[in-house]
């Protein structure tokens, strides 16, 4: 299980992966929980929240069902979402903060901003949905990105990138053309539930190859931490 308790800082952020596309950061003394959704329960274990982000409405990346607990168990922490989840919710009483392209929203002394507008095209047959890309930055800190389930949008220059490693709406190519276009220092793979462990590996492997020369990929699965520091 995932640490639990608030980090001590000195100028690191640190990142822990909690399956799927949820992560934990930790950044500015703030802890904030991306995208916790149905393929990573152990987001439902995380206490002393400052803030749970979500990017867009699908559940593997929002779990509409536990949400309410965990806020429960959190009762501090702000709940920042896309435009079209933050009004579904609101239907269902619960109050969620919507964050636009554009938008910022402090969370303590971390910046929140919002990147992007919609998800990837999955399907000519199937109507897009908001996606709000989430970048973090704290004074003395490495910034970071989650994209979401998109890879269009544009975070400008930043420390640590997560990256889709494998999607529905994602070709490999676009994956490798992410990491090159972004070119961040370091990355994350995340969206990954759906890989068995040869496809991981082989992802992975093109990410390493065919991705950015001057990004060093960390693979995070399984619950672990890195710290970065700038």
């Amino acid at each position: 299980m995932a640490r639990c308790g608030r980090a001590a800082y000195g100028g690191a952020m640190r990142i822990t992966h909690l399956g799927h596309a949820c992560l934990l950061v930790e950044i500015g003394g703030a802890r904030l929980l991306i995208d916790p959704g149905t393929f990573s329960p152990e987001a439902q274990h995380q206490r002393d929240l400052d803030a749970v982000l979500v990017t867009h409405q699908h559940p593997d990346h929002l779990d509409v069902d536990r949400l309410p607990a965990l806020l429960e168990a959190n009762p501090r922490a702000q709940l920042v979402t896309d435009p079209e989840t933050a009004a579904q919710l609101g239907g269902k009483g619960i109050d969620a903060e919507a964050l636009r392209a554009g938008d910022e929203v402090e969370v303590g002394t971390v910046t929140v901003s919002g990147v992007g507008e919609m998800h990837a095209l999955i399907h000519d047959d199937i109507p897009r949905i908001h996606n709000t890309g989430m970048r973090l930055t704290a004074e003395g800190e490495p910034s970071f990105f989650h994209p979401g389930d998109a890879v269009d949008a544009d975070p400008g220059e930043i420390d640590v990138l997560a990256f889709p490693l494998s999607a529905p709406w994602a070709r490999s190519r676009d994956m490798t053309g992410f990491l090159r276009r972004i070119a961040a220092p370091h990355a994350i793979p995340v969206h990954d539930a759906l890989l068995s462990e040869v496809g991981r590996t082989l992802y992975l492997t093109q990410a390493g190859n065919l991705g950015s020369k001057g990004t060093e990929i960390h693979d995070l699965s399984g619950g672990r931490s890195r710290e970065f520091t700038r």
